[in-house]
């Protein structure tokens, strides 16, 4: 299913080389105000043009086709719609040809028996995340007073910013690629978003953070560093009858639920499985492992341009979550 949430619900739709993608919302509350120009932001950060991402330049201009009348929402379902505007569907080998390493190319051939539209990977392509993106700019608009601040922290295995685009650029001249660690923190929750067990804070922010292609692993806090360490060393202590804490290890959640803290957490990205280098890969067609050079055009380090894609997870998420105590 392309569908998550329980009231504040998301359906995404579209194939990367495609005319159109797009995210339809539902649950977004009548009366808030909404153009195209609040989705720039956001938009803006996850788009290319920096060194090491892809060549592919699409404008992503948001087109508000439903649940929007005089400039405010209607309560109905509200789509989003973007055109596929610098597409090159010919840079790609036809479905069930040459399966791309690391990539949903075998996977979506067996389970759709061959008829999925394998132009940058269809519907499994990162391309479908500005839908996200698109739905996190009204999430946030639900979540008053929240604050999310998101950034890469780690690139290529380099935890220096100043030498981020120096670790990309080394790779991309390789025809390699890296990945990267992208951090988000939300202050201004409060205490008691979540449901226990099933649909905790943790688990329904892993979902939809593990449905970005391309996201291997996610910690909230210290995560695994939690492992090696003792109760007695990593116990959060409280400080008030406002629940806060003299440290934040848990990442802002107690029992699946928050607990007033700044919510904290870790998304890791895996270096991106389109390289310039040749691979040996499995080619149907022959019944043979062949080389392979994958054309097309690709980010050297999706992590760059990762942190606007999990903050609007984060935000779809929490707006729901936000709903549901409501």
């Amino acid at each position: 299913m392309n569908s998550f949430g329980q009231i504040f619900r998301i359906t995404l739709w579209g194939e990367s080389h495609g005319p159109r993608i797009g995210v339809s919302i539902d649950g977004v509350p009548p009366g808030i105000p909404l153009s195209a120009a609040d989705f720039e932001g956001d938009l803006s950060r996850r788009r290319s043009g920096a060194h090491g991402t892809t060549a592919r330049r699409e404008p992503d201009r948001p087109e508000l086709v439903s649940g929007i009348y005089r400039g405010v929402t209607t309560g109905a379902p509200l789509t989003v719609e973007f055109a596929n505007e610098d597409t090159d569907p010919a840079a790609y080998p036809p479905t069930g040809s040459c399966f791309r390493p690391s990539h949903a190319d075998r996977t979506a051939f067996v389970r759709y028996g061959g008829c999925n539209d394998p132009r940058g990977g269809g519907a499994f392509s990162g391309r479908l995340t500005v839908g996200i993106v698109a739905a996190g700019v009204v999430a946030k608009k639900c979540l008053p007073g929240l604050r999310f601040h998101t950034r890469a922290v780690r690139i290529g295995g380099c935890d220096d910013p100043d030498r981020f685009g120096e670790v990309v650029a080394a790779a991309a001249a390789a025809g390699d690629s890296v990945g990267g660690v992208i951090e988000c923190r939300v202050t201004g929750l409060p205490t008691g978003w979540g449901e226990p067990f099933f649909d905790s804070a943790e688990s329904l922010l892993s979902h939809l953070l593990f449905a970005i292609p391309a996201v291997k692993g996610v910690e909230f806090g210290d995560g695994f560093a939690a492992a090696e360490a003792r109760g007695s060393q990593r116990n959060d202590l409280l400080t008030d009858a406002g629940g806060h804490t003299a440290t934040n290890r848990e990442g802002g959640i107690n029992g699946g639920l928050t607990n007033g803290n700044e919510l904290s957490f870790r998304v890791a990205v895996k270096p991106t499985p389109s390289i310039g280098m040749p691979q040996p890969t499995y080619d149907p067609a022959s019944g043979t492992v062949q080389p392979l050079t994958i054309r097309g055009r690709h980010d050297a380090c999706i992590a760059l341009r990762a942190p606007a894609i999990v903050e609007a997870a984060a935000a779809v998420v929490l707006a729901d979550l936000s709903m549901r105590r409501r």
